[in-house]
């Protein structure tokens, strides 16, 4: 691994972090090659989980630009998939382990690709083999080694040699037609009651912005990692004009945006509104009727580009 360079994620799902300072005794699972972050959030308490260590998460493939590698075997990169205009203008920057890339193989990045449509699922040695990569998630965006065979689909994994497999069931195509609302509401319907985790883009634990771009890239839409971006990406709706599917986002007076969510539904008579997000104060996803306490601090309704 060379400074300077792209590479891509091997694990199959790696924490971005702060600083490599940030870490503690709790995170070890999350630092090794595989990680295993099932492990990593069963061990955390509800106060841990929501630590500010863990700015994002990166996927099995996510690319990267490498662009610091210290003696101690952390690596400063900028995950270009998550755009962080705020930030860094060529993506969301932080730290990982070394042992959780691999370099970037030429030309792989225009292959076409599948995506994970699982919640969770495995990479397998070969079809109805053992495990050889748990914990790939939804959103994960990965390169066909062959036509399905007998209901299993081969992959190339990030650094290593042979192709894996996978139940073919578990992915897709990827996406190239814009998204419609109600596949926007069907994917995120399918995270409701995942934890909340700060930084988290998975099944494992999520918060609220990465809920809204992992939705979006599940979809082939890819979207700023944080809520201000988001807000950003999208255009504004006039509140009482938001439909399914739409952003709603909150700041309190004078402040940024906060937090995020997904419109589920029209606003009713007396500005009634619903909308599916990772909830802080309740530690997960849920969809709900807008409390007194939340629509005090509605920003906006915000609607994405690419949705029709």
């Amino acid at each position: 691994m060379q400074q300077g360079v792209e590479a891509v994620v091997r694990v199959a799902i790696a924490a971005l972090w702060s600083s490599p300072d940030a870490v503690r005794p709790v995170d070890a699972p999350a630092l090794r090659s595989p990680a295993d972050v099932g492990a990593w959030v069963a061990g955390m308490d509800a106060d841990q989980q929501v630590g500010d260590g863990v700015l994002s998460q990166l996927l099995l493939g996510e690319r990267v630009l490498v662009t610091e590698i210290r003696p101690d075997g952390w690596a400063h990169v900028v995950a270009v998939e998550q755009p962080a205009p705020r930030l860094d203008p060529r993506g969301y920057p932080g730290w990982l382990p070394v042992t959780q890339l691999t370099p970037a193989v030429a030309g792989t990045d225009t292959s076409p690709r599948v995506v994970v449509d699982a919640t969770v699922t495995s990479l397998h040695h070969t079809a109805f083999g053992a495990v050889a990569l748990p914990g790939v998630v939804l959103g994960t965006r990965l390169v066909p080694a062959g036509d399905a065979i007998d209901g299993w689909r081969p992959v190339h994994a990030p650094g290593r040699t042979a192709p894996l497999w996978l139940t073919a069931t578990d992915t897709v195509p990827e996406p190239t037609a814009p998204p419609t609302a109600e596949q926007v509401l069907a994917v995120a319907a399918r995270l409701v009651e995942v934890g909340y985790l700060w930084g988290g883009l998975s099944a494992y634990g999520i918060d609220c912005s990465g809920l809204v771009h992992l939705v979006w890239r599940r979809l082939g839409v890819l979207l700023p990692r944080d809520s201000g971006d988001q807000v950003v990406a999208a255009h504004r709706v006039e509140l009482g004009a938001e439909r399914a599917g739409d952003l709603y986002s909150f700041a309190r007076p004078g402040h940024r945006i906060h937090h995020i969510g997904i419109v589920t539904a029209a606003a009713r008579a007396h500005g009634e509104r619903r909308m599916l997000h990772a909830c802080f104060s309740r530690r997960r996803v849920l969809e709900e009727l807008l409390p007194a306490e939340r629509t005090a601090t509605l920003a906006g309704a915000h609607r994405v580009v690419e949705l029709t």
